[in-house]
């Protein structure tokens, strides 16, 4: 390695490279592409062409790629040690996860000096990351995480169609006594009931834990897609009833258009008695009170500030989360 010229990383950087190592990624995937990154873009000499990585040995993309790591964190005048603690059990935590061939094992089984790195890491940092500087003591991990609601160690995957279930099942949970952070429960949006599908046959292939699908009640050919390839440790849940902004208690609804559009009028409310799906009746009320584009998201966000106790959790979100509570019992 004396050989190599390298422009050490910032500090920025960094961040940015071990955050992508430790998200809930395929193993292999995020490892590859962030040691890759970090040649092309840091190694100087000698110069690696994006084919000559593609083809290179694991061992040896992994070993300058910790290289240059290492060399930066020391540029930045951390004390780099011998303590090599975090990596072994970041390893075993993503064999638990994940199946990891010998070929992968080549990339995990490297000395990055995360114990160096864990100096940057702080309150505003992502869980993945607090997790990572957690890793350096000989605490049970699982108490931990459910000591600083870290969400890591992952245990369970809940894949749902948008991003109205990725907002807002986090914080019905917590009215319901139930904290995904604390129990390891990550939540995916696929961003539609086909990208749905392809998500699951995909995690399927390499993830050893278990799988909660959420559909939309519209989403029965789908499921019938899924059900070849289901799992005995996962589980579908399609909704009874539309969307999932049709499960939402109409008075949270209510209360929510009071608070955000300043008291919506009489036959604005009138309208919710309308049979139209529910995401039809809100782009309707928010066109006539001359707002933006009603956007799913940004709905969410307003629905989830408005969420005052159990009384605003409806049946089927109560049994959602009590399904997935017993996945991990």
């Amino acid at each position: 390695m004396k050989n190599l010229k390298v422009k050490p990383l910032t500090k920025d950087q960094l961040k940015i490279s071990i955050d992508r190592l430790t998200r809930f990624k395929n193993t292999e995937e995020k490892y590859v592409r962030v040691f890759s990154d970090i040649l092309i873009n840091n190694l100087i000499s000698p110069k690696y062409k994006k084919s000559d990585l593609e083809n290179m040995d694991y061992s040896t993309l992994k070993n300058i790629a910790e290289y240059i790591i290492n060399d930066s964190l020391q540029f930045l005048g951390c004390n780099l040690v011998e303590d090599f603690l975090i990596n072994q059990k970041l390893q075993e935590y993503e064999k638990s996860v994940f199946n990891c061939d010998s070929n992968v094992i080549k990339l995990l089984d490297n000395k990055i000096n995360y114990k160096a790195f864990s100096t940057f890491i702080n309150e505003v940092s992502p869980k993945n990351l607090k997790w990572l500087k957690t890793l350096d003591s000989s605490q049970n991990v699982n108490e931990v995480r459910e000591l600083n609601s870290l969400r890591f160690p992952i245990e369970l995957v809940v894949i749902a169609e948008g991003a109205t279930e990725e907002t807002l099942l986090p914080e019905f949970a917590k009215h319901c006594n139930y904290d995904f952070d604390k129990k390891g429960v990550y939540i995916l949006s696929a961003g539609g009931k086909n990208q749905v599908v392809k998500l699951y046959y995909k995690l399927v292939e390499s993830l050893k834990l278990p799988i909660f699908i959420l559909l939309d009640k519209d989403a029965k050919d789908n499921l019938e897609e899924i059900k070849p390839k289901l799992r005995n440790v996962d589980k579908i849940h399609l909704l009874e009833c539309g969307e999932f902004e049709d499960l939402l208690p109409l008075e949270l609804v209510k209360r929510t258009l009071d608070y955000e559009l300043s008291n919506i009028s009489i036959l604005e409310k009138e309208m919710f008695n309308s049979s139209e799906p529910r995401a039809k009746v809100l782009e309707e009320v928010f066109k006539t009170r001359g707002m933006h584009e009603f956007k799913k998201v940004e709905f969410a966000q307003m629905v989830k500030k408005n969420i005052k106790s159990q009384k605003d959790i409806s049946p089927e979100i109560s049994e959602i989360i009590n399904e997935i509570k017993a996945m991990l019992e």
